[in-house]
């Protein structure tokens, strides 16, 4: 148990650390796909005025657990297909919105 661990380990040191991104789920009609939409705040380099902006991912949910409006964690991956670079880790927090 513990050489199998430790191997794990070793290839994601190899691998490197992957992104991840916090976001709000805005479409799961997709087979085994959804979208997520990160929001992001940057302070604008002349003004220091915060900046908010927002940028959708298409990530690959195996599973179909995600549904609209729950905040997820997605971690970047090898291209799936032509828009999906992204995978989901995990479901943050439930939407309280009822389908």
């Amino acid at each position: 148990m513990a050489n199998e661990t430790q191997a794990a380990h070793e290839v994601a040191q190899e691998r490197g650390t992957r992104q991840e991104l916090v976001g709000v789920v805005t479409s799961s009609k997709m087979q085994k796909t959804i979208v997520v939409k990160v929001r992001r705040a940057t302070q604008h380099p002349l003004y220091h005025r915060v900046v908010r902006s927002a940028k959708k991912y298409y990530a690959h949910d195996e599973t179909g657990e995600a549904r609209v409006g729950d905040t997820v964690r997605i971690v970047s991956t090898r291209p799936l297909s032509k828009l999906k670079r992204w995978r989901l880790k995990e479901v943050l927090q439930r939407s309280t919105r009822v389908a």
